[in-house]
């Protein structure tokens, strides 16, 4: 196969390079695919700096998310749930190669109707946001949410999910075009996050000036947000894109009975397994109905593994949104 391989820790993605590999080996419990498309994330910029929180050991495919064609069943003997031929995503170590091994428990079928460059990206994103919205903030028909970065991978997520749930979305970004991207995807109202008035801007568009039911908050801007919220408000803690984590005094929550909440989807598979059944099934209607779509970038396109670096570079300056995928052509391949 062809594959991105870290033999050692390199200074950024364009020190990254393709080279023929050996064709991974699948344990017992694992399927072959033949990749078709890989989708770029921050983590990989960490971790092929030696910076993140799970380094693998030396060498290393990079690359996570893909999605592609099922070469190989498991041969352990269980009944699989797939089969040879199948149309999959998910989420495996060796994502930028030509082919990947990954368990049952890290793919999905691709939804009826989606291309593999579309499926690509789903994996992360798509769970995390309706979790955090649906499961931990229990979104309901009229109400108002507030959705930060709303431009970036789970933030595009969020706006959809929401919009489908009968709620009315104001989106932040910190340019133009990217609020205008947060409005092509369903956004009913931006707010430029770089103007220090945003959380009045934004409580001034909700009825009465009453503020937002939920904030959706990939960034760190949880304690400025308490600023918008409404009475009985709830937030959603996703992560920290924007640096610090930060610290909220909670007399904020006491004054306007809110809620704060976090959602690490990572977690569900020790602690609550059967909530990722439920979460993807619900995802599923949502994507076959087309009532989400995928969140892909489409400015520019990357084809060939040639591209990844270049890829990642883009992703790691912020210049994107939503989420990066590269076209992944195999021998004999025209069309994905």
């Amino acid at each position: 196969m062809r594959g991105i391989q870290v033999k050692q820790y390199v200074e950024g993605p364009l020190d990254l390079t393709v080279s023929d590999l050996p064709d991974p080996k699948p344990q017992p419990n694992q399927y072959a695919i033949e990749v078709h498309a890989t989708a770029t994330n921050f983590f990989d910029l960490l971790q092929i700096r030696g910076k993140y929180q799970h380094q693998p050991p030396l060498p290393w495919v990079s690359g996570a998310e893909f999605s592609g064609v099922i070469t190989a069943t498991p041969t352990s003997g269980k009944v699989a749930k797939y089969k040879v031929g199948d149309k999959v995503f998910g989420s495996a170590m060796g994502g930028y190669a030509t082919k990947v091994c990954a368990k049952e428990e890290q793919l999905r079928l691709v939804p009826k109707g989606w291309t593999f460059f579309e499926a690509a990206g789903l994996f992360v994103t798509m769970p995390t946001s309706y979790a955090g919205l649906v499961t931990r903030c229990n979104i309901k028909a009229g109400d108002w949410v507030l959705v930060h970065a709303a431009a970036g991978g789970v933030g595009l997520a969020a706006v959809q999910i929401a919009k489908a749930f009968g709620a009315t979305v104001i989106a932040t970004a910190g340019t133009p075009h990217k609020l205008s991207v947060a409005k092509r995807f369903g956004a009913d109202h931006v707010v430029d996050y770089r103007q220090d008035d945003w959380p009045q801007q934004v409580k001034k568009l909700t009825p009465k000036s009453r503020g937002v039911d939920i904030v959706y908050d990939p960034v760190g801007l949880i304690d400025k947000s308490t600023k918008c919220i409404a009475w009985n408000g709830r937030l959603c803690v996703i992560g920290f894109t924007g640096g610090p984590i930060e610290k909220v005094a909670t007399n904020k929550m006491l004054l306007k009975n809110i809620s704060v909440v976090g959602l690490h989807w990572g977690a569900y598979t020790q602690n609550q397994p059967e909530m990722i059944t439920e979460v993807w099934d619900r995802l599923f209607e949502l994507f076959e109905s087309r009532k989400v779509v995928s969140t892909n970038y489409t400015d520019k396109k990357f084809v060939g593994l040639e591209k990844v670096p270049e890829a990642l570079k883009a992703l790691g300056e912020r210049g994107t949104w939503g989420k990066v995928v590269v076209q992944v052509p195999q021998e004999g391949q025209s069309k994905l």
